[in-house]
């Protein structure tokens, strides 16, 4: 079959300009436009028949990712907000904020649609060790510990003479902590896990953390203040806005399968383990069923073909999956 001279391949990089050239205009056209910029929009769109088959797909997706991309702007702009309060900003630069959300909306998804992520950028800033989406890495620590980063994620490591500190910026690590003196303390969402000698996990997650062990003895506070929680092997804790939950047994084993490219859930909400899956996709899911967010899921996927467990997901739970440039998987 010859190929339609009017329809490029999908993965061509004409095509991927279009694309995103499409999801631009259709952020432009939903914040009131003036005539000038609706006399550009026009050009640009009769210009070339792609122009035409592209937008359409655009607008009918920005229509049902607005409210997710909305949000997410919001959040990306009030963490930006405080990250940059110290500094004053001029009058005369001050934006109304309402005016441009449909913009920011739109650059959200295309900066995070290009792999290029703000937050995580500025989380970067401070952290030693950085792996990509995807991407596993294993670290030696000056003690010989030896330390597990799982995808996209990011930490950094102090070690001063009363303690071995470990800051864990952004999404999981495991630890194989050599035995000794000064403890040995991992630092997460202003909760912290301090050992001597052990194997655990340490995953970041919305509003706080989880801790696993493997082996050996974790002390878990939720905030420095808190009570110390006590596990032992095969135990785990989550932690919440700086508030402590039922330690409670696991298999720790499957629980850090991530090592061995598995991912192991056990009545988990939809919205962790897309999290999880997240980060071994080379862009960002969007969940825009907020009913599902909480159903839960059991099973142990691959972490190596994050499409097809959501795939497999859908079907069970009745959504679909559609990408955008390959960069943002949107679940309706």
């Amino acid at each position: 079959m010859k190929p339609d001279p009017q329809r490029p391949p999908a993965a061509s990089p004409r095509q991927s300009a279009v694309e995103q050239a499409a999801w631009l205009w259709a952020g432009r056209m939903q914040d009131d436009p003036d005539a000038g910029q609706r006399e550009a929009f026009e050009r640009w769109l009769y210009a070339d028949v792609r122009h035409l088959d592209a937008y359409a797909q655009a607008e009918a997706l920005w229509r049902r990712t607005w409210p997710a991309a909305a949000l997410l702007a919001e959040e990306e702009a009030d963490q930006l907000r405080q990250y940059l309060a110290p500094r004053p900003v001029p009058s005369h630069r001050r934006t109304r904020w309402g005016g441009v959300l449909a913009m920011a909306a739109s650059l959200v998804l295309m900066v995070w649609a290009g792999g290029w992520h703000p937050l995580d950028r500025l989380q970067d800033l401070g952290a030693d060790y950085v792996s990509a989406p995807g991407e596993v890495r294993t670290l030696t620590l000056a003690d010989g510990s030896r330390v597990v980063l799982d995808a996209d994620s990011a930490l950094s490591v102090d070690y001063r003479a009363d303690e071995r500190h470990v800051v864990l910026h952004r999404g999981g690590a495991y630890f194989q902590v050599t035995h000794g003196e000064p403890p040995f303390v991992v630092e997460a969402a202003g909760g912290e896990a301090r050992v001597l000698g052990t194997r655990f996990g340490v995953r970041l997650q919305l509003g706080g953390a989880r801790v696993t062990v493997e082996q050996g003895r974790v002390g878990v506070r939720a905030r420095a203040d808190a009570p110390q929680q006590v596990l032992t092997a095969n135990q785990q804790v989550r932690y919440l806005d700086g508030r402590g939950g039922e330690v409670y047994p696991v298999d720790a084993e499957a629980q850090l399968a991530w090592r061995q490219g598995r991912l192991t859930f056990y009545k988990t909400p939809l919205a962790d383990v897309l999290d999880e899956l997240g980060r071994y996709y080379p862009g960002r899911i969007l969940l825009l069923d907020t009913d599902l967010a909480g159903q839960r899921v059991s099973g142990s996927f691959p972490n190596n073909d994050p499409r097809a467990v959501v795939d497999a997901l859908g079907a069970v739970l009745g959504f679909q999956r559609h990408e955008v440039l390959g960069r943002v998987m949107v679940l309706r």
